[in-house]
C-alpha cells in the first residue's frame, strides 16, 4: 500500500486532478490511499478520463509513465534533506493557510518549514517598477522584518525580488511562493537570490509537481498561496492589468487586510495602488502605518538596532544617540548636498511626474544639449529616471 506522501503525490500527478478536484475527491473519500486502491474504471463518476487512462494503466503497468514519474519524485526527494513536504495534517503546515478555500493538499518546502507559521506580510507589484517603486519595496521590507514579519513575495523580477532582498538586507525572513516545480527556479537569474532566502531561514514553497515549468495560468495559484500564508498584502506599484491585483483580491476573499502605497496621477504603474484604495484599501506612507494596522497580528516592540544594521536613513535617527528604527517613508529621499550645482537646479526643477526634455531646459533657463551630462549623472546616482523622451525624480 502506498504511504500518504506517495499517494499525494500520484494522485495529483493524474492529468487534469489539481487541488480543487482533489477536494471534490476527498468529499466522498476518507484518503488518496482508499481512492488509489480502487480499480481506476470504478472511478468514472469522479474522475475525468484522461486520469482514468493514467491510472488504469498505473494499476496494470508497474513500468508507467506515472509509475515512473512516481519512483523519480520519491528518489528525488530522498536525495533532498533541505526539501519538506508538508501535508495537510502536518503540524507544520501553515495554519493561516489552512483557512482559504481549497487549499493546497501539499506543500514542497526548501528551506526551514517552521517559518511558515511566522506572522507575514506579503509585497508585490509590477514586475518591471520605476526606480522609486524597487527603492520602496526593498526599504519597506526591510524595516517590517525588523520588526519581526516575515517577507513572503514571488520571486518574480522587480518588486518581488526587491521585497526579499530588502527582508535579507535586514536580516530577516523572507518566503519565496512559486510558479513552477520546486526543482525549477523561475526566472532562472534568480538561483543566487533563491539560495540566499534559504541560507537565511527562510523558505521557497511550491504546490506544483516536481518538474513543473512556468505557466501563466500557474501564477494566480501562486497568488492566492501568497495571500494565504499573509496576514495582509502590500501593492508597491502595479498597473491596472497587474497580477499583484490578483493577490490583492485574493487578500480581500481571505479577510486579509490590503495596503497600497500611492503615487502619481501621471504613473501608469500606480494606477493599480490607487483602483485598490478606492476600493477600500488601506493608503500607506510609511511602513510603521502597516504595523500598526496589524498589531493584533504581531506584538510589535520598538528595538534598537545594533550598529552592524545601521546602513540605511531610513532606519537612523542623527538628533539621538540611541538609534531606533524609524519607518520608512514612500517619499524618496533628499538629495545629497555633494551634487554639482547644476545637478541640485536640475532635481529642483524635476518632480515626481514625468517632465519632456525641452520644458525641463526652458524651466532652467538652459539650453537641452547642455542637460545631457547632469541628467546622466543623475541618473547613475539613482535620483531621476527616464520615462521615454522625459525625466522623473525617483
Amino acid at each position: 500500500m502506498l504511504s500518504p506522501l506517495a499517494a499525494h503525490l500520484l494522485l495529483l500527478r493524474l492529468p487534469d486532478t489539481g487541488t480543487a478536484s482533489y477536494w471534490q475527491l476527498m468529499e466522498v473519500f476518507a484518503s488518496p490511499q482508499e481512492l488509489l486502491n480502487l480499480p481506476a474504471r470504478s472511478l468514472a463518476p469522479y474522475l475525468k478520463p484522461v486520469a482514468i487512462e493514467a491510472l488504469a494503466d498505473y494499476q496494470a503497468n508497474p513500468h508507467s509513465h506515472l509509475a515512473r514519474l512516481l519512483a523519480a519524485d520519491l528518489a528525488y526527494l530522498d536525495t533532498q534533506p533541505s526539501l519538506h513536504c508538508l501535508l495537510f495534517d502536518d503540524p507544520r503546515y501553515p495554519r493561516l493557510l489552512r483557512e482559504i478555500p481549497k487549499p493546497p493538499p501539499l506543500l514542497f518546502v526548501r528551506g526551514n518549514p517552521d517559518c511558515l507559521s511566522l506572522p507575514q506580510l506579503a509585497i508585490v507589484g509590477s514586475r518591471s517598477p520605476s526606480g522609486g517603486g524597487n527603492e520602496n519595496a526593498e526599504r519597506f521590507a526591510a524595516y517590517l522584518a525588523g520588526c519581526g514579519l516575515a517577507i513572503t513575495s514571488g520571486l518574480a523580477l522587480g518588486i518581488d525580488a526587491a521585497a526579499h532582498r530588502g527582508a535579507l538586507s535586514a536580516g530577516g525572513i523572507t518566503i519565496a511562493v512559486m510558479g513552477t516545480g520546486i526543482d525549477r527556479i523561475y526566472p532562472s537569474r534568480h538561483h543566487q537570490l533563491a539560495q540566499a532566502i534559504v541560507d537565511g531561514g527562510g523558505a521557497l514553497v511550491s504546490e506544483f509537481p516536481l518538474g513543473t515549468s512556468s505557466h501563466a495560468s500557474h501564477f494566480p495559484q501562486r497568488n492566492r498561496i501568497i495571500s494565504g500564508l499573509s496576514g495582509g498584502t502590500l501593492v508597491v506599484e502595479a498597473a491596472v492589468q497587474s497580477g499583484s491585483l490578483i493577490t490583492a483580491s485574493y487578500a480581500l476573499q481571505h479577510n486579509r487586510e490590503v495596503f497600497a502605497i500611492p503615487g502619481s496621477i501621471h504613473n501608469p504603474l500606480a494606477r493599480g495602488c490607487h483602483q485598490l484604495i478606492r476600493q477600500g484599501a488601506t493608503l500607506v506612507e510609511t511602513a510603521q502605518d502597516i504595523v500598526d494596522q496589524l498589531s493584533g497580528l504581531i506584538s510589535y516592540k520598538r528595538q534598537e538596532l545594533s550598529e552592524a544594521s545601521q546602513q540605511d536613513d531610513f532606519f537612523q535617527d542623527d538628533a539621538s544617540t540611541t538609534t531606533k528604527a524609524t519607518p520608512p517613508s514612500a517619499k524618496p529621499a533628499v538629495a545629497p548636498p555633494s551634487l554639482s550645482a547644476q545637478e541640485q537646479q536640475l532635481l529642483q526643477a524635476l518632480g515626481y511626474d514625468p517632465l519632456p526634455l525641452d520644458l525641463l531646459a526652458e524651466r532652467i533657463g538652459q539650453e537641452v544639449g547642455a542637460l545631457s551630462a547632469a541628467l546622466i549623472g543623475l541618473e547613475i546616482k539613482g535620483l531621476v529616471q527616464q520615462v521615454g523622451a522625459s525625466y522623473q525624480r525617483c
